[in-house]
């Protein structure tokens, strides 16, 4: 074994900058929720639009990233995957886990754009899956022809996830939204892709559950409730900074 493969020095490339401020409620995989925008703001050397140059023929791009919000955590042998109910263990490499013996996590996203504003390079994408201040390590053009194969085999994750839930609000819930409306265009569909995705955990779901749950999406608090096993109702959002 030579010394290159004992250790690797990685060192980021950028940081996202992400509605999801916390790990729950992000979805489990990426373009389920096209309403998510966020930036990929490059740093250090590599805050140079040299490096991006030729990216915007690309709609898609791929990012490998770190999964820092899980990485103090540690790895496992076996993980429990959500898709299959939280019942079943498979092996880590046969799985999304962010449990992993090396924490690095791969997105394809939509690039919507590529700013340089001063001396800052950034790029605008959409359908991300990431939490806040996720340490970029690599960014790669997603190439049709090689990278989406029709004759492949998805074991368990053969299918994309069907949409369980119907999303209503509150008129309370509808006011701030309204309030929001120049700042945040597309918050009412962010919560509702989100939300019909069903954040909580396998175990609860397709049970009665009276629980009162809460999401952060930007700087805000979302507070809701299941109504039944298929209707959420978001009951009140509210600023973080007024809290």
């Amino acid at each position: 074994m030579t010394d290159m493969s004992k250790s690797l020095t990685i060192t980021p490339i950028g940081e996202v900058e992400s509605p999801y401020k916390e790990k729950f409620a992000i979805p489990r995989q990426p373009g389920l929720v096209t309403a998510a925008h966020g930036k990929i703001i490059l740093t250090g050397d590599t805050n140079n639009a040299e490096l991006v140059k030729g990216l915007a023929q690309f709609s898609h791009i791929w990012l490998l990233f770190i999964f820092h919000g899980t990485q103090a955590q540690g790895w496992k042998n076996l993980v429990r995957p959500p898709r299959l109910g939280g019942n079943k263990k498979l092996g880590v490499l046969a799985t999304r886990s962010t449990f992993r013996p090396n924490p690095i996590g791969m997105s394809v996203v939509k690039l919507e754009s590529i700013e340089q504003k001063a001396q800052q390079v950034i790029l605008h994408i959409s359908g991300l899956d990431l939490l806040d201040q996720t340490p970029i390590i690599d960014i790669k053009p997603y190439i049709p022809y090689s990278d989406a194969l029709s004759g492949a085999k998805a074991g368990f994750a053969n299918s994309e996830p069907e949409s369980k839930l119907n999303v209503v609000f509150s008129e309370i819930a509808q006011q701030t939204i309204s309030e929001y409306n120049t700042k945040i265009p597309e918050l009412a569909l962010l919560i509702e892709q989100v939300l019909m995705q069903d954040p909580r955990p396998a175990y609860r779901q397709d049970k009665e559950d009276n629980k009162v749950y809460g999401m952060n999406l930007y700087n805000l608090n979302i507070q809701w409730q299941m109504q039944s096993l298929t209707s959420v109702l978001v009951t009140t959002i509210t600023s973080e900074n007024n809290t």
